[in-house]
């Protein structure tokens, strides 16, 4: 796992490190079942207090992508989860709309958009 901290970003630092923990989750950088390092080890590693660790592990637990277990830490919830779906979905409809525009500045017909994605669906398959 790997987190970089911006002095540049707008975010607070707590959601950097939540945010680029959430996109590890996602991608499948950090996979279902993963331990994440203890809070301390972050905060530590990334030169930061306990407090703000703390703050974007607590927000990831309650946004669904991780749970605390005494004595193990935080692991990463599976994918199957209601939480982790919706979150997929969410990804899914943004990378579509934005697709959707795309297509629609350059005029494609929605036919041909949806050829377009079931090919691309069809050689993901192969």
């Amino acid at each position: 796992m790997k987190v970089i901290i911006s002095n540049q970003s707008e975010l607070p630092i707590y959601a950097q490190i939540r945010e680029q923990i959430k996109e590890q989750i996602l991608n499948g950088q950090i996979e279902e079942g993963t331990i994440l390092p203890s809070i301390r080890k972050l905060a530590k590693e990334v030169g930061v207090s306990v407090i703000t660790t703390t703050r974007a592990y607590n927000d990831l637990e309650k946004e669904g992508y991780i749970t605390s277990v005494q004595g193990k830490g935080s692991i990463v919830l599976p994918k199957d989860n209601e939480v982790m779906k919706e979150r997929y979905l969410m990804r899914i409809e943004e990378g579509v709309m934005t697709a959707i525009h795309t297509a629609q500045y350059i005029g494609m017909e929605e036919e041909e958009f949806h050829n377009l994605v079931s090919s691309l669906w069809k050689e993901m398959e192969e």
